[in-house]
């Protein structure tokens, strides 16, 4: 039972995007500090479920593949709700295009490299990537409240650097995976 509890946890950061994206239709605060928590609770397991398929030598194709989805899918929900709730302006929907935008190419060039049994690695710069979103985002959704507000011009700066990890990461799985598909 123990080695299916890291894949749990991954499953689990999936069922928790639709109680997230429900929270942001609460009044406000409790929008606000509802889908924080519910963020916070999610990025924590994607720290957790790798941790424990390490350290119980419990990985799995399952793990590898649903992990990265999981993630993808959590960050997307939290930032086109930020979007629609009005959280981001038109300058920071930039930073949303080319973080949303480098999360679906690189996932195809994934998708397509594993069909030739090619397995690109992932990357430190992909860990401070995802590490950047998830902070970035646990701040703007603070300061979707009264009391975190003033954090906001730090959460936009953390999202344009989470941005611009998001370009380089991309840019160095393409020209990893480039090279194989020809």
């Amino acid at each position: 039972m123990r080695r299916h509890i890291p894949n749990l946890l991954t499953l689990a950061r999936v069922l928790l995007v639709v109680p997230f994206c429900a929270a942001f239709w609460l009044p406000d605060p409790a929008a606000g500090w509802t889908a924080m928590l519910l963020f916070a609770v999610a990025a924590v397991t994607d720290w957790f479920d790798g941790w424990l398929a390490r350290r119980w030598q419990a990985q799995s194709d399952f793990g590898r593949w649903l992990d990265p989805i999981a993630d993808k899918l959590l960050v997307a929900a939290a930032l086109t709700m930020l979007l629609a709730k009005g959280q981001l302006g038109p300058a920071s929907a930039i930073a949303v295009i080319v973080i949303l935008g480098r999360e679906i190419l690189i996932s195809g060039l994934r998708e397509f490299l594993g069909q030739k049994q090619v397995v690109v690695a992932v990357t430190g710069i992909a860990k401070w990537k995802t590490a950047a979103q998830l902070v970035a985002i646990i701040l703007l959704l603070l300061a979707m409240t009264a009391t975190g507000a003033v954090l906001q011009p730090a959460a936009l700066a953390l999202l344009w650097i989470a941005a611009a990890l998001t370009a380089w990461s991309g840019a160095d799985y393409l020209a990893k995976g480039l090279p194989h598909l020809r």
